[in-house]
């Protein structure tokens, strides 16, 4: 069964390539389902609101054998700053990428685009096969 985790933390700066600190990223989890695991990313992202440096990301730890992982940029505008409802319609997927390299280069291209947006919000998820939710 696969299982879903929330990973991210603080980063040196905003290409989110080098953690502050020393240690590896933050993994929350697992969560049985997506929802769960979205859950908690809304509350990190909440949390974290107010710092630039700081990013999460939800992947899915596949079973053995199953299929390839694939990195997806999900998001839109929400109604708050809670990022838990869309101001309309459904959540945009963006994907897939083989690589998080590319789909990172696209959360860039979709959070510069939308930096004035303060209820605007991407995310990149890591998930086994055809797209999720």
């Amino acid at each position: 069964m696969a299982r879903y985790w929330v990973v991210g933390g603080e980063y040196t700066d905003t290409s989110f390539e080098r953690l502050a600190g020393a240690g590896p990223e933050e993994r929350i989890g697992p969560f049985a389902n997506h929802a769960e695991a979205k859950a908690a990313w809304q509350k990190r992202a909440w949390e974290s609101v107010d710092n630039a440096h700081a990013r999460y990301r939800i992947e899915e730890e596949g079973e053995d054998g199953a299929e390839p992982m694939t990195f997806w940029v999900v998001g839109g505008s929400y109604r708050d700053t809670h990022f838990a409802e869309l101001a309309q319609g459904e959540e945009h997927w963006f994907g897939p990428f083989a690589a998080y390299e590319e789909a990172r280069a696209e959360w860039q291209r979709r959070a510069w685009a939308s930096v004035d947006d303060a209820l605007a919000r991407y995310r990149i998820e890591k998930l086994a096969g055809p797209r999720h939710p």
